[in-house]
C-alpha cells in the first residue's frame, strides 16, 4: 500500500464523537504498541489530527520494530513534532524514561506469517513486557485490543456472541496460538491490575473491519473482494459463501477505542465490532454492488443443505449500555470509504 493519509472527513468525524475525552491527555504521554497495523495507523492519525486540532499538547511514543518501515509507511505520522519512535520488539524493548499516563498495547501479529510458537510468544511476552513498562512508568489507563476470538467457535444457535460466553478455543489445537495469547493476555491484565491497583486495564475484544489501511491482498474477506473489484476481477469466494461476519468501520473503530481507553471499567471486556450480519456471499454482492456492478461472484464450494453456516457476529449490547457507542457507519460506505482510499 502506497503511504497516505486517512481522510480529513473521517478525523474529523472522529473527533466531533470523542471531543468530550481528550482534556484528560492534555500535555500528557502515551505509549502505544502496534503502531503500523491496522487499528494503530487509525489510533496514531486520530490521535495526531485531535492533538493539533485541540491544542493539546500531548506527545505519543510509538513502539516499532523498523523506524524506517514504518516512516515509509506512514510518513506524515512519522514525521509529527508529537510522534517518537521507539525502535524494539515488544517482548523486550527497552523501556523510555518517564512517565506515561496511558497505554494502548494493539500489537499483534495475525497474519499466519509466524509459525504458532512464534505467535504465541509475540502475544504472551508481548503484553506482559508491555504492562510491566505501564506499572513502572505511572500508567493510570491501559488498553488491550484483544479478540472476538477468544470465545472460540460461535455455537450455531448463537447469532450475536455475547461477552458473558465462557466458551474457549480448543488449547490442544495448534491454531488455537493467537486466541489463547489473547486469552492469557487479558488474564495477565487481571493479575497486573491486581497488583498495581493505581492502574487500570481496558479490554476491547475486536472482530473484523473495514476501512483504510486494511490490506486489499491478505487474509481478510472483504479487503480480497474490494481488490477484486477494483482489478476488474471477478470476486472469488473461496468457500461456499455462508459463514456469516459483520464490519465495523475503521472510524468507528477509533472512536470506540479511544472512548475505552478514557471511559470504560476497569475489566470490564468489551465487544468492538458491528453487530450487522451478512453471509460471505451477501458481503461479495454488496462489494460488487457498490463498486462494480457488473462483477462476477464465483464460489469455490456448494452449498451443503442442512449444514448450519459459521458465524463470527459479536452482540454490542455492552458497549452501547455502557459507552453509548454504536456503529454509525454503513457497510456500504464502509466499502466506498476503503475504496476510494486505495485508489487515491
Amino acid at each position: 500500500m502506497a503511504p497516505r493519509p486517512i481522510s480529513d472527513e473521517d478525523l474529523q468525524y472522529i473527533l466531533t464523537h470523542t471531543q468530550p475525552l481528550w482534556d484528560e491527555l492534555r500535555g500528557q504521554r502515551i505509549f502505544v504498541t502496534g503502531g503500523t497495523g491496522f487499528f494503530g495507523c487509525w489510533l496514531l492519525e486520530s490521535f495526531c489530527f485531535v492533538n493539533r486540532s485541540l491544542a493539546l499538547n500531548a506527545r505519543a511514543t510509538v513502539l516499532t520494530r523498523d523506524p524506517a518501515k514504518f516512516a515509509a509507511k506512514c510518513p506524515h505520522i512519522a514525521v509529527d513534532a508529537a510522534i517518537t519512535l521507539l525502535a524494539g520488539d515488544v517482548r523486550t524493548f527497552e523501556f523510555p524514561n518517564g512517565e506515561f499516563p496511558f497505554v494502548v498495547h494493539a500489537a499483534t501479529e495475525t497474519s499466519g506469517s509466524q509459525s504458532p510458537f512464534e505467535l504465541l510468544s509475540s502475544i504472551v511476552a508481548g503484553t506482559e513486557r508491555t504492562l510491566q513498562f505501564a506499572a513502572s512508568h505511572g500508567a493510570r489507563k491501559f488498553l488491550l485490543t484483544s479478540s472476538g476470538a477468544i470465545y472460540g467457535r460461535q455455537p450455531s444457535e448463537i447469532t450475536h456472541l455475547p461477552e458473558t460466553y465462557a466458551g474457549a478455543p480448543n488449547p490442544l489445537a495448534p491454531a488455537s496460538a493467537y486466541a489463547e495469547g489473547k486469552r492469557t493476555s487479558e488474564l495477565l491484565c487481571a493479575l497486573y491490575q491486581q497488583a498495581n491497583p493505581a492502574l487500570e486495564c481496558k479490554i476491547a475484544r475486536c472482530w473484523a473491519f473495514c476501512g483504510p489501511h486494511l490490506p486489499l491482498d491478505a487474509h481478510f474477506a472483504i479487503g480480497n473482494f474490494i481488490g477484486d473489484a477494483l482489478a476488474g476481477r471477478p470476486i472469488a469466494i473461496a468457500g461456499d459463501g455462508t459463514p456469516q461476519r459483520s464490519y465495523l468501520y475503521g472510524a468507528d473503530l477509533a472512536i470506540w477505542l479511544w472512548t475505552m481507553l478514557f471511559r470504560a471499567p476497569s475489566l470490564v471486556p468489551i465487544n468492538v465490532g458491528s453487530g450487522q450480519a451478512v453471509s460471505i456471499l451477501e458481503l461479495a454482492e454488496i462489494v460488487a454492488a457498490t463498486l462494480a456492478p457488473t462483477t462476477p461472484i464465483t464460489l469455490a464450494k456448494q452449498t451443503v443443505p442442512g449444514v448450519p453456516p459459521a458465524r463470527y457476529v459479536p452482540s454490542v449490547e455492552r458497549a452501547a449500555e455502557l459507552l453509548n457507542l454504536r456503529p454509525t457507519i454503513s457497510l456500504e460506505e464502509s466499502i466506498r470509504r476503503t475504496a476510494a482510499w486505495h485508489r487515491s
